[in-house]
């Protein structure tokens, strides 16, 4: 480009090329408020025209307005625009590969779009990395766009930002800055004095899963209580069921299934009028794995629920959700003692998960080591429960991989392995931070003790 012309954008040169193609002179542009020489000035870049100069010269020559300030009509930004929207609509479908390239191909043109396009689009990339699991990625773009001065503390788009940092740093397994990120804005939304929203509800709902997930289910069920009255007051059904949810996740951590199953019914009715089938789907697996877990399972309704929630989550969940479905469907399997049929699902998981060292996979084994060791086959369920202790290794120590450190040690326990069982059973411990006693001296003996 012609020197005189990076100061104008270039506007000149495109007029100039366009008078040209039509055959005209720049007389022909003039007007009674555009003169020849103000012509001239524009095409060799010594004047920026105005927005009504653009507007008559654009039509002199039989362009639009937005070709001659950039160079793409509107009918490419029009593209683009569709281009996010069709991310939107993929994103909400659960077909997030074709979400997330859709949005990446209209920011690849981000000069031509406006600032609010631009942010939906980076908004709706990083929730597309979520979904694939990408979360490195999707972190520290959720960052900037949470940091950024354009975005309203206390907005809907602020509030909608902080939910998903923080369930991305959880998923990620940092359950530290997990909180440290709800907790910071949730003091935020204190300070500033704001009526109460379903946005700021669901925030507050994240943050109780955040400290279920870190293992302070005091905490978790502190908040928990404390949401109930304010969702009931000024929250919508979605809002007041995404609440109970979440207060029904701490009560099974609690060990209290028969409320965890009275907190999630309510949830469920709370959510049945709405068409997010994503969320239906989820919470009818977590009200059919709690019916497995209560002490007179009724296995019939259970299989109904997981069923229709396996549906849900073929159409609209990610794959972590569908090996999810897959492994409650499993642990179901085994209880109606179908053992082909519960290594078939824990497989179908595994392979939805591929090979990433996370506890949604060990907990898949271990299901698998169960379903071969009570068909028969302990050899394999034997090499499955290595595999499962190998993975552990690979994963943080914390309330998590102590959960499946447990299961370990009770399938080797059961299955007549108490060296093993005891082993994994201290693994346990120390992943919840409670050490062995230091072996400084030589044990006494027996009779050392008792004299």
């Amino acid at each position: 480009m012609d020197q005189t012309q990076s100061g104008t954008g270039g506007i000149g040169q495109r007029l100039r090329e366009l008078r040209l193609k039509r055959g005209l002179n720049q007389q022909d542009l003039a007007s009674e408020d555009i003169s020849v020489s103000y012509v001239s000035l524009i095409e060799t870049g010594k004047r920026a025209p105005s927005e009504a100069v653009l507007k008559s010269l654009a039509e002199r020559v039989g362009c639009s307005v937005e070709y001659l300030r950039t160079g793409h009509d509107d009918a490419t930004v029009k593209e683009l625009e569709l281009k996010v929207a069709f991310g939107d609509m993929a994103l909400r479908n659960g077909s997030n590969g074709e979400a997330l390239q859709s949005y990446s191909e209209a920011l690849a043109s981000a000069p031509l779009l406006s600032d609010a396009m631009v942010h939906r689009a980076r908004l709706g990339q990083a929730l597309a990395f979520e979904k694939l699991g990408r979360l490195e990625a999707a972190i520290q773009l959720l960052t900037t766009l949470f940091e950024d001065p354009v975005t309203v503390a206390g907005s809907a788009q602020w509030a909608q930002l902080a939910v998903a940092l923080c369930r991305c740093y959880r998923e990620s397994g940092d359950h530290i800055m997990s909180v440290e990120v709800g907790e910071r804005a949730m003091r935020k939304l204190d300070s500033l004095g704001l009526d109460v929203t379903d946005d700021h509800i669901q925030l507050g709902a994240t943050l109780i899963d955040c400290y279920r997930e870190r293992g302070d289910l005091g905490q978790a069920n502190l908040v928990a209580a404390r949401l109930l009255v304010v969702a009931e007051q000024t929250g919508s059904r979605v809002a007041r069921g995404s609440v109970y949810w979440n207060a029904a996740l701490v009560a099974k951590s609690r060990g209290r299934v028969d409320e965890a199953l009275g907190l999630t019914e309510r949830a469920l009715m709370m959510m049945a009028e709405t068409d997010n089938v994503r969320h239906l789907a989820l919470l009818k697996g977590v009200y059919g794995r709690l019916i497995l877990e209560s002490d007179s399972p009724d296995l019939e309704r259970a299989r109904t629920l997981l069923d229709e929630s396996q549906l849900g989550l073929l159409e609209a969940g990610t794959a972590a959700e569908q090996a999810w479905s897959e492994t409650s469907l499993a642990q179901l399997a085994i209880q109606l003692r179908q053992f082909d049929e519960a290594a078939a699902h824990a497989n179908r998981a595994l392979g939805l998960l591929r090979a990433e060292p996370r506890f949604d996979a060990a907990k898949a084994r271990v299901l698998l080591a169960e379903a071969q060791f009570l068909g028969g086959d302990p050899e394999s369920g034997g090499a499955t429960l290595r595999a499962v202790e190998r993975q552990l290794g690979q994963l943080a120590a914390n309330r998590g991989s102590a959960e499946v450190w447990r299961q370990v040690g009770d399938l080797w326990q059961r299955f007549g392995r108490p060296d093993e069982a005891m082993s994994a059973y201290q693994r346990a411990l120390t992943s919840v931070g409670l050490r062995a006693l230091p072996t400084t001296a030589e044990a006494p003996s027996p009779r050392q003790v008792n004299q």
